[in-house]
């Protein structure tokens, strides 16, 4: 008997930690990009002069992809709260960012996290001085991954591949999962 979610964890980015990482396999400046363990928010708001801004692009309660329901230590088919949005520098997309936060991760003050709309999730995370982040993990995304397809929806020409990063960062002990996708443009921005 097959594992139903198999099928489906194909299509998943294989996540894995940095350390691990064929260092060639990625470009220094994007490497640069992918392991920066500081607010990716606070870079960008540099990078980009203040032409910075969040495009949200879809929130809703839906079941986690297979690997993050399990980075998350929750039932696959436990329903989460799901914010993607496109963070944008002189109206160019150069990150896709995924957010996935568990029902239990929402209550109290943690509450504001799923009405955050166009401000930034980066300012409130790191404002935190309680919070906790993982280690980073990286992931090439292919064309034949629905990640891929939803990261690159504004991307013309569409990437042979593109690289995310993705860490759990912990408010008062309760979790949440952040993918962030870089696009193509973001290697035309330093600082």
């Amino acid at each position: 008997m097959t594992d139903p979610h198999l099928g489906k964890h194909r299509l998943e980015p294989h996540w894995q930690a940095h350390s691990s990482l064929a260092r060639p396999a990625v470009a220094a400046e994007l490497l640069d990009w992918l392991l920066d363990p500081t607010s990716l928010t606070s870079r960008l708001l540099r990078t980009c002069a203040g032409q910075f801004r969040v495009k949200p692009v879809s929130q809703s309660w839906q079941r986690p992809m297979l690997n993050e329901a399990q980075a998350l230590g929750v039932r696959p088919q436990e329903y989460c709260f799901v914010r993607e949005v496109r963070l944008l520098c002189d109206e160019q997309p150069v990150v896709f960012a995924r957010t996935v936060i568990p029902v239990r991760s929402l209550t109290g003050p943690r509450r504001r996290l799923s009405r955050l709309g166009s401000k930034p999730l980066g300012a409130v995370l790191f404002a935190d001085p309680h919070m906790k982040r993982s280690g980073i993990e990286i992931a090439k995304l292919v064309p034949s991954q629905p990640l891929f397809a939803r990261a690159t929806a504004d991307v013309s020409p569409r990437p042979e591949n593109i690289w995310g990063r993705r860490s759990a960062f912990f408010l008062g002990a309760r979790p949440l999962l952040v993918s962030e996708i870089f696009l193509p443009g973001i290697c035309t921005q330093s600082a």
